[in-house]
């Protein structure tokens, strides 16, 4: 695994947390709702109106709690697939809601360049979750990346470490940096599919001889047949012995 926090590492700090948490009674279910509704609160209400600092906590809080609802099935022991659509349709809607409030405080604030990137983060994170789970569609795996969803939630805290320390360009640079490391991380995934899929692009020109293929405009539908080739065609009526019909009259 190519990310730089380790989930070994991670799950062994969240390990005894969802373990005594699952003792409580609580669900892995309602802590991804707790989580999402957390972050999506706090960027609405904190990172838009520009209460960086606030925010920034109240957020990172939020995702750290998400981050238990995995730790909580396995201490459980068991998980569903509704659980894991739940948590994956959950993380895109919190990703979404930091950067989209990123950007909306940063351009307002008239500092383009930053909220430019606050959206390109958006879209490339978007990207990174898309990939593999369309790689994981097919039969396929695209677990790779220097960037996963951990990664990118620590960088943004830190781009709002450095906004509240008054580092000049801190949050800008961090945003760019981001940008460009959910890129690479797409570029990662598409080439892990890519080497997984290589007999799949190595076909024969032709796999059947169905013999030389008709000239363009000689295809004949089936209301063109001549009606020479028709059965009726080619048995005519007036071809019938007459010796073959009864002399008896009785033609009913």
């Amino acid at each position: 695994m190519s990310n730089v926090l380790s989930r070994s590492r991670i799950q062994r700090v969240t390990g005894p947390v969802g373990a005594a948490l699952v003792r409580t009674g609580l669900t892995p279910d309602a802590m991804t709702l707790i989580g999402t509704t957390g972050v999506v609160l706090s960027s609405i209400f904190l990172v838009v109106p520009g209460h960086v600092l606030a925010g920034g906590l109240a957020i990172t809080f939020f995702a750290l709690t998400d981050m238990l609802d995995g730790a909580m099935a396995r201490a459980r022991g068991w998980s569903s697939r509704w659980g894991a659509f739940l948590d994956s349709t959950c993380d895109r809607l919190a990703d979404a809601s930091i950067f989209a409030g990123a950007a909306y405080w940063l351009f307002r604030e008239g500092r383009d360049s930053a909220g430019i990137a606050a959206l390109l983060c958006l879209i490339t994170g978007v990207l990174v979750s898309y990939a593999k789970a369309r790689a994981e569609g097919l039969g396929l795996t695209a677990n790779v990346g220097i960037a996963e969803r951990t990664e990118r939630l620590v960088l943004v805290g830190v781009g709002g470490v450095l906004e509240v320390l008054g580092v000049p360009g801190g949050i800008e640079w961090i945003l760019w940096l981001l940008t460009a490391l959910a890129a690479f991380t797409v570029g990662q995934r598409v080439k892990a599919v890519w080497d997984q899929t290589k007999d799949d692009r190595v076909r024969p020109a032709r796999p059947l001889d169905t013999g030389p293929l008709p000239p363009p405009g000689s295809e004949t539908r089936a209301d063109q047949t001549p009606a020479a080739q028709t059965p009726a065609a080619q048995t005519p009526a007036a071809e019938t012995p007459a010796a073959e019909t009864p002399a008896t009259g009785e033609h009913a």
